[in-house]
């Protein structure tokens, strides 16, 4: 993984240096010279915030009334760095009570310095929660007398657990009369097909959405027909898998609540949730994907002045569910003059903004086939025009109790020491990506 930061420095608006800290030996501590000289006195600021400068990158972010400015030598990673800084100013301003300035930083410089060491080490960023970090460096900032915020005056208990893994993303104490448990799947279909129907490009991403209302500090244990899981499920049984469809999820990225430990050795996602609503995980698949819906265009030029267009779309899905939402952009030449429709259901009309006949269809069931004819006049001039390229059709729905990858939510359990019953509400959507029909 490229480093984040070689060395970092905060100036004012005058470029004079505030503070800086070196993490590795590959730059030298006169770097922020030529960001002075190069970027800050040619008033080139506002054009890109990474600029090259002889070996050296220079990534920068302007906040309040001070630059922070991140040098590299080497092969970094941007986005990691610039998400640091934005981390690191949060939890800077909740030492100082919620003001991030030149001020503030002259008055808290020492605390600072020891902030940067804890939250970076040679260029690879750390831990940044501030719920964590307040545990064991309990030096309160300075705070501005301007500041609206009220003083954070809790006791740094328990600071051993949270140094050697212990949850920084939720709080003791949490009470709920009711205790619940949302749980969403959302999928994005992307697709391209040829006109002939062959499937050209097609994956789908996902992400798996909580919303926690939990007393106490609760383990929670979710199990999908996921392919490995169910294998380690049944080799921990010591009996054949029988759960039917499997799938296997490429690219999955976790919170940072589920126990990675766990998950590489038993392939179970295990976590304490954080209070509230969060994204538990992101996946990808590429295969065995169910279309939620095919399309068959046909569009004939007939002649320089008139278009037929005939569109076919069905619903792939069970009967007794259906999509909301459903539209349909059918591009057609921008000398378009207008269009006459005939729709088995939906309304559609001719956008000359965008170029395209829009149908829209408010509620779409499963198993059903809906067809869309158009008949569209062209303006005839006798300047040669250039030969149409036909742009792809597009989609937009979201169906429902519905997934594309096949994705299923074999069990949600939760365990609390208070032995409290909970209440687990399950969701499903798929919606469309790149929903993209050659035509």
């Amino acid at each position: 993984m490229p480093v984040a930061a070689s060395a970092i420095y905060f100036l004012n608006l005058r470029g004079d240096v505030l503070i800086n800290r070196l993490y590795r030996d590959d730059v030298g501590g006169n770097m922020v010279d030529a960001f002075r000289t190069h970027i800050m006195q040619t008033k080139d600021l506002g054009t890109c915030p990474v600029r090259q400068i002889g070996g050296c990158s220079f990534l920068y972010m302007r906040i309040s009334n001070v630059y922070i400015v991140t040098v590299v030598s080497s092969n970094a990673n941007a986005a990691c760095a610039f998400k640091f800084v934005v981390e690191a100013v949060a939890l800077f301003k909740s030492y100082f009570g919620g003001a991030f300035d030149e001020d503030a930083i002259r008055n808290n410089f020492v605390l600072i310095y020891e902030l940067l060491d804890e939250i970076m080490d040679f260029g690879y960023p750390q831990n940044l929660s501030p719920e964590i970090l307040k545990l064991y460096i309990t030096q309160e900032g300075v705070r501005s007398p301007f500041s609206s915020k009220a003083l954070d005056n809790r006791p740094p208990i328990n600071a051993t657990l949270q140094v050697t893994g212990a949850v920084g993303w939720r709080r003791e104490g949490l009470v709920y009369k009711k205790n619940e448990v949302f749980l969403d799947i959302v999928e994005s279909v992307n697709l391209l097909m040829s006109q002939k129907g062959t499937t050209l490009r097609c994956d789908v991403t996902g992400k798996i959405l909580m919303k926690c209302f939990l007393s106490g500090m609760p383990d929670l244990k979710l199990g999908l027909n996921d392919k490995i899981g169910l294998e380690k499920e049944a080799q921990a049984k010591a009996r054949p898998s029988r759960s039917g469809k499997t799938i296997e999820l490429d690219d999955v990225t976790f919170h940072q609540c589920v126990n990675l430990t766990r998950f590489n050795a038993e392939k179970t996602v295990s976590f304490v949730p954080p209070d509230g609503e969060f994204e538990l995980m992101k996946y990808r698949i590429t295969e065995g994907i169910n279309l939620p819906f095919r399309v068959l265009p046909s569009i004939k030029e007939l002649g320089r002045t008139r278009m037929e267009v005939n569109v076919k779309v069905k619903s792939v899905f069970g009967a007794k569910m259906f999509a909301l939402g459903v539209v349909v952009k059918v591009p057609v030449p921008k000398h378009t003059a207008k269009a006459n429709f005939q729709v088995t259901s939906g309304r559609a009309k001719y956008n000359a903004a965008t170029d395209c006949l829009v149908w829209k269809v408010r509620k779409f069931p499963g198993q059903t086939e809906l067809t869309m004819s158009a008949e569209v006049e062209l303006i005839s001039t006798m300047v040669e025009k250039k030969s149409w390229t036909r742009p792809p059709i597009q989609m937009e729905f979201q169906v429902p109790m519905f997934t594309a990858s096949g994705l299923r939510v074999r069990f949600l359990k939760v365990w609390e020491k208070s032995g409290y019953s909970t209440v687990e509400w399950v969701r499903y959507i798929t919606r469309a990506g790149s929903y993209e029909i050659r035509c």
